[in-house]
């Protein structure tokens, strides 16, 4: 009883900063901004400028750990086997590959421009997969620090806008239809906000196609999270060290089993679309709380390398995928 009264300040702070987040999301020339990213940048602000409030502290620490995986979990009602099968086998080709050669593109560059590995995988994530989401699930097995975590965000928010308002004006000169627009946009643009902005002014077949494309990529989610959490253990094991028995990430176990249960059982809209919106604001909850606990001149001690880092991920994805567009299609 007396944790969870420790909690509960906590959580009304980061849930009032969601909530803000939310209505600032509606105001024009914001809403390009996904209340996600708004609510970190209130959190920072807050943070850098008066300070987080002591007695806040458990509530933020729940939010940004237990708040964050049940909202991943809840992610999985976005998706269904039907749209992934939907995308079809070669589009599914160039979702999956794409994917790879750019989570293993940007683990390379970063250890060539000299970026901390846990970073790197962040903005790896972030970019490969579905931004911010893919950033802060990362970040659960990563263990990076909240200054990281931030970093990550902002590169993905940059390169995905500047992918959202470029792509649009692109299509008729790389001679792509809506349907191969759609694809490209889905496999390589970084948030789900900004593939829907990118791929709907084309046409609403490329929406459609944008939209089941990326969902795809949300499914990789897991397999990517699982994949980080074992690796390094397996790599000890290799060396002949002794290591643990890897923590099994029982959210994307979770993430999993909730997007098959919604695709064997049919679960009506209302409550599907609740779960989803419900998804929605814990993840920005999740947010505003890392926001609060990120310190500005951190960051700026990261320097300029994991920007350049987040550009170069941002232009491999672009081309791969687009390449591979062109030579599968």
């Amino acid at each position: 009883m007396e944790s969870a009264r420790a909690i509960i300040p906590g959580i009304a702070l980061t849930g009032a900063i969601a909530l803000a987040a939310k209505s600032l999301h509606g105001v024009p020339g914001v809403a390009t901004f996904s209340p996600m990213i708004l609510a970190i940048a209130i959190g920072i602000s807050i943070r850098n400028l008066v300070g987080t409030p002591s007695f806040a502290a458990p509530g933020i620490a729940f939010s940004m750990r237990r708040l964050l995986r049940a909202a991943i979990v809840l992610l999985g009602f976005q998706i269904t086997l039907t749209q992934l099968a939907a995308v079809g086998a070669q589009g599914l080709f160039i979702v999956i590959g794409t994917l790879v050669a750019t989570f293993g593109f940007t683990l390379a560059a970063g250890r060539v421009l000299g970026v901390d590995r846990k970073l790197t995988e962040l903005i790896a994530a972030g970019t490969s997969i579905c931004g911010a989401s893919a950033v802060v699930a990362t970040n659960s097995v990563t263990g990076a620090s909240d200054e990281d975590v931030a970093y990550a965000i902002a590169c993905v928010t940059i390169f995905g806008s500047i992918a959202m308002f470029a792509y649009p004006a692109l299509p008729h000169l790389l001679q792509l239809d809506g349907a191969a627009y759609g694809l490209w946009s889905g496999a390589s643009i970084h948030e789900i906000a900004q593939v829907a902005a990118a791929s709907f002014q084309n046409s609403q077949d490329a929406g459609e196609v944008a939209t089941v494309a990326k969902l795809s990529r949300v499914m990789l989610l897991a397999p990517v999270v699982v994949a980080l959490s074992v690796a390094p253990r397996l790599a000890v094991r290799g060396a002949g060290g002794r290591s643990a028995r890897p923590p099994l990430p029982w959210f994307a176990i979770g993430f999993v089993a909730v997007a098959a249960l919604n695709s064997a059982v049919s679960i009506p809209e209302g409550a599907r679309g609740a779960t989803v919106t419900l998804s929605a604001f814990l993840l920005t909850v999740a947010l505003a709380a890392m926001g609060l606990e990120t310190d500005v001149s951190k960051l700026y001690a990261q320097g300029l390398r994991p920007a350049i880092l987040g550009a170069l991920a941002f232009l491999f994805i672009a081309a791969f995928s687009l390449a591979l567009i062109k030579f599968v299609g």
